[in-house]
């Protein structure tokens, strides 16, 4: 039986929380950078754990002024320990409360310049790696992500987005650009069927991408988050398709 795992970025002060993990498989909890602090943390661990959602971390540039959705340039070793720090705090709440943390989501910037750029992924992914040998990443399939996390050899769980615009080459469309976010409910609907079904994704300019991810993401930050995560849901069950998280893949061989 096919499965697909939902996944959402949760803890960034939207009010759709609780909501979701009535509906997600998969939690990416924000942990201090571009949003969230230990009273959401800690909440919505307790929910993970109530209703056995997956618990991950989702941490991004310090820089909640703008969500972290701009890239900010700093030596390399200053910008691991502010990951280090929303790590640690995320892992002691998750200690605390008896919910497993089980993967690492980066978030905006920091994961659309981790997708592009092979040894900046690679700083990040060695520094998790030194944190917690088994923490799994949610990386973007066909990305820099994917390879940077095989060479450090973590496991790994590819992940797509429902509403967001893929270049050719298998990015997301910078969300400057018209058409990035996709607000259309059918149009997500009928690409999360598609990816789950057949494994592909059609980028902006029409080419047909492959994709091998197992895990979707559905943003909480959009109007009308709730009614179209329920949407996608049902959809996807109602072909027969699980809703269940990902298992991660172990594998420690670079693509080229």
């Amino acid at each position: 039986m096919t499965s697909i795992d939902l996944n959402a970025d949760l803890g960034e002060g939207m009010g759709t929380d609780d909501d979701l993990l009535e509906i997600v498989s998969s939690a990416s909890i924000a942990c201090g950078g571009h949003a969230g602090d230990a009273p959401t943390i800690r909440h919505i661990l307790k929910l993970c754990k109530a209703r056995g959602v997956r618990a991950g971390a989702h941490p991004g540039y310090v820089d909640k002024k703008r969500f972290g959705r701009f890239r900010v340039v700093m030596p390399l070793e200053q910008l691991l320990g502010q990951i280090r720090d929303q790590m640690f705090l995320i892992r002691h709440i998750a200690d605390e409360v008896g919910t497993p943390l089980e993967y690492v989501k980066l978030h905006g910037a920091l994961a659309n310049q981790t997708a592009e750029e092979l040894a900046f992924a690679v700083g990040i992914f060695a520094s998790i790696h030194a944190m917690d040998a088994k923490m799994a990443v949610l990386a973007l399939d066909n990305s820099q992500q994917v390879r940077a996390a095989k060479a450090v050899g973590l496991p790994l769980i590819r992940e797509a987005y429902a509403d967001r615009a893929y270049t050719a080459e298998g990015l997301l469309v910078a969300r400057s650009e018209e058409g990035s976010v996709i607000h259309d409910p059918e149009a997500v609907i009928e690409r999360c069927l598609r990816l789950a079904q057949d494994g592909e994704i059609v980028a902006i300019d029409g080419t047909v991408l492959k994709s091998a991810a197992r895990s979707i993401c559905l943003h909480g930050d959009t109007p009308g988050a709730v009614d179209l995560a329920r949407e996608i849901r049902q959809a996807l069950e109602g072909e027969g398709i699980t809703i269940a998280a990902a298992e991660p893949e172990i594998e420690t061989e670079i693509e080229v």
